[in-house]
């Protein structure tokens, strides 16, 4: 079950396009599993191909970038955000208006 759970995550964050951003809870969502946000953010802390499956474009509803990100910290995933074009706010969040993506349109 998990690993099914965690293969549809990883399906789903694929599939979110260089330079924008989803939620936890979008991709919850879009699993069908709305309820199952902290388990996202799991599957995406174990994620088994950095690289291939891009986690570091899953921030915060409110657009702040995770503090525990598993693949060098949160200075990595903001740098590799800013790297794809993704602008922060000056309060160190991405502007979710401007960046979020929205998987009806995928």
């Amino acid at each position: 079950m998990e690993n099914n759970f965690f293969e549809r995550v990883y399906d789903v964050v694929k599939n979110i396009p260089e330079g924008k951003v989803s939620t936890y809870g979008d991709i919850a969502r879009a699993i069908g599993a709305p309820r199952c946000a902290r388990q996202v953010g799991w599957a995406l802390h174990v994620n088994p191909e950095q690289g291939v499956i891009p986690c570091h474009r899953v921030v915060f509803k409110d657009g702040s970038i995770a503090s525990g990100f598993a693949f060098g910290g949160p200075e990595v995933q903001k740098a590799m955000l800013e790297s794809e074009g993704v602008v922060f706010t000056a309060d160190g969040k991405v502007d979710m208006a401007d960046y979020r993506v929205s998987f009806e349109n995928l």
